[in-house]
């Protein structure tokens, strides 16, 4: 998930309460998480982490940093995520190096560390979280009109992200500036505990639905089922696969976009209890992940699915 927004309008928080929304890590998870752990030394030896990992590393880390090294090899960030989220604020001013390196822990869940004296492979299965602002000055971005470099400034700013990094998020979500009277609404109705029930709710459906399906643990996650067990559970109606292939055709998805884009769809018809992926599904997964393709029809009410 991608946010951009202007500063204070709640990226860090928003990327921050995510953790809370995952359930709690499975024994087999909690063995992987801790062994990661302990080998780059940030819990006693034989001791378990019970939490799932969050990682915010600072936008100077290094790719070493990111995915590991150094004379003992030791796990990096994507590593230290496994299990939990990796947030990198400020995105646009991590290295382009850096960045290119996440991607791909990103399509494998793994990362491989390559040294002179060893040759290590460390799990890296994590949720990628970013936020940026629309531009260097933090003042740009629809509604704002006050960067006095507009548009020059919000284009450059942006045009630090390669386009294969962002074809990997799956959402991107523009946060808009939080004003005085954003301040004194009374809070939401649903709040963490309300949003992870939800969330655990569609997960065991997700669940049931690979059981049924024959498919193994591994494949239990929408996020991870393989592409043929994809095409029989989140096949969508033909609306919706019309729509579909008239966002290839204008150029909003990529083949990798494709199968993301029914991931994310079958996960939202999943949190809405949809036995079916319909027209609305896809529709919303297209507006998360390309604002700039507006599907036909009204736009559908945003719904928390990072978490799934």
């Amino acid at each position: 998930m991608l946010f951009v927004g202007p500063p204070g309008s709640g990226k860090s928080m928003m990327a921050q309460r995510l953790p809370g929304l995952l359930p709690p890590l499975t024994p087999a998870e909690l063995l992987e998480t801790s062994m990661v752990w302990s080998l780059a030394g940030m819990i006693a030896k034989g001791a378990l982490t019970s939490v799932r990992p969050f990682r915010s590393p600072h936008h100077s880390a290094s790719m070493a940093a990111l995915t590991g090294g150094g004379v003992r090899v030791k796990p990096g960030e994507v590593s230290l995520a496994h299990n939990g989220v990796l947030f990198l604020d400020e995105l646009p001013e991590f290295s382009p190096q850096a960045l290119d390196s996440l991607r791909t822990p990103l399509e494998t869940g793994e990362v491989t560390v390559a040294r002179a004296n060893a040759h290590v492979r460390y799990p890296a299965r994590f949720q990628l979280v970013a936020a940026m602002n629309p531009c260097r000055c933090g003042l740009g971005g629809v509604g704002k009109g006050a960067c006095g470099k507009a548009p020059r400034c919000q284009r450059d700013y942006q045009g630090r992200l390669s386009g294969p990094l962002l074809d990997r998020f799956d959402l991107q979500v523009e946060a808009p500036a939080v004003t005085a009277a954003d301040m004194a609404l009374p809070p939401p109705a649903e709040g963490t505990a309300e949003a992870a029930a939800r969330v655990a709710q569609a997960r065991a459906v997700a669940a049931e639905r690979a059981a049924a399906e024959g498919l193994g643990p591994d494949e239990a996650l929408n996020a991870r089922a393989s592409s043929p067990a994809l095409e029989r559970i989140a096949a969508p109606d033909q609306p919706g696969r019309d729509l579909m292939v008239r966002a290839g055709e204008a150029g909003a998805l990529t083949a990798r976009g494709w199968t993301r884009t029914l991931r994310l769809a079958r996960t939202i018809a999943d949190l809405e209890g949809s036995t079916g992926v319909l027209r609305r599904h896809i529709a919303e997964a297209l507006a998360y992940r390309r604002p700039g393709f507006e599907p036909i029809g009204p736009a559908p009410a945003p719904r928390p699915v990072a978490a799934f």
